[in-house]
């Protein structure tokens, strides 16, 4: 693909590794040879999840006790909207730059539990705190702009945090610790370079038996036999969005290889330098760079974003626009190329 695009939107999807595409297909031909039944199949795909959980648990910073597998960024919101105490009056502090994937499980919460939902300028976050509010979601890194989130203002208000990590695992680095948030929800498909419908939730250990589970299911109970009446089963894998597919864990542990092999240090280095890069281009050709930080999106403002992602794609360059903003976004990985950057900066309009 590399030979044919400049690709720069793995904030939607990112590049698929060859290797990762190889795992695929031996997993899918693995199970149509051999049927997708019996005890040594099923004990292999769990197998695979446990492994997933695991590797998972890397860039997080965290135990695999602690992470949950999911099937999107909003998946993981959705557990920690959907189970976490809220009540009438109880408010969920949000900010103006969220994806919809935060701000409708946040009006599902207003809608059926009566919780009030403030949104608040970016910046202003920490300080909007108030004695009714009971959560903080809000994005680690903004979709919009590529400006982080102060993490250490928002742990500062002693307030439980859900960081949405769409933007930031992968890309920059990540230490739930270093956080010191409560929930971290995270897709697999964008800056870890793994299969669509995949994604991870860390719960923090203190946090795992307050939160209801929003989708009981099968693997959410202990006892498989007693299901009706079995207790919950062990860490935040009872948070688990569906069966775990194998094809789903063979491709995103080989794409996590492959990354891990390139080095997350240099990953999380190489990324955000060529971003400010394209931003420092852009800006020397008179483009109006929206403010941004330390990460791997790079947002600019057009007449007609739309048109702009369309004619730029046309020119064999990948990026998106974003809904109702009225800006052209790059997101600007490690596999970029200074040659990508600079051609999308003469490029770009």
């Amino acid at each position: 693909m590399f030979e044919r695009l400049a690709f720069m939107n793995a904030g939607s999807e990112g590049p698929l590794p060859a290797r990762a595409a190889d795992a695929a297909r031996e997993r899918i031909r693995s199970e149509a040879e051999r049927g997708r039944g019996g005890k040594v199949y099923f004990e292999q795909v769990l197998e695979l999840a446990s492994t997933l959980r695991s590797r998972c648990a890397e860039p997080l910073g965290c135990v695999s006790e602690e992470v949950a597998l999911t099937g999107s960024t909003t998946d993981g919101v959705n557990a920690v909207i959907g189970g976490f105490p809220i009540g009438p009056g109880d408010e969920i502090l949000t900010t103006d730059e969220e994806h919809p994937g935060v701000l409708a499980p946040l009006a599902s919460a207003r809608r059926r539990r009566g919780a009030k939902i403030r949104v608040v300028p970016w910046e202003e976050i920490p300080a909007a705190v108030s004695e009714d509010t009971r959560l903080i979601a809000c994005s680690h890194v903004s979709w919009m702009s590529g400006r982080l989130m102060d993490t250490e203002a928002l742990a500062a208000t002693g307030v439980p945090v859900l960081l949405d990590g769409a933007q930031a695992l992968g890309a920059i680095p990540v230490d739930v610790r270093t956080l010191k948030c409560d929930f971290y929800a995270a897709p697999g498909q964008k800056w870890l370079c793994g299969p669509s419908g995949s994604g991870s939730l860390f719960v923090r250990a203190e946090r795992i038996d307050e939160l209801e589970i929003a989708w009981p299911g099968f693997g959410s109970v202990a006892d498989h036999e007693q299901p009706l009446d079995s207790g919950p089963a062990e860490g935040a894998a009872r948070f688990d969005v569906g069966f775990p597919a194998g094809v789903r864990s063979s491709l995103a542990l080989a794409s996590l290889d492959v990354l891990a092999e390139a080095g997350w240090e240099w990953i999380h280095r190489r990324g955000p330098e060529l971003a400010a890069r394209l931003a420092e281009l852009l800006a020397e050709r008179g483009a109006e760079v929206v403010p941004r930080g330390p990460t791997t999106l790079v947002s600019w403002r057009a007449a007609d974003p739309a048109a702009e992602v369309e004619r730029l794609f046309n020119e064999g360059i990948v990026v998106r626009s974003i809904p109702g903003g009225g800006l052209v976004r790059a997101s600007v990985g490690a596999w970029s190329s200074e040659e990508d950057v600079g051609c999308l900066a003469q490029l770009a309009s």
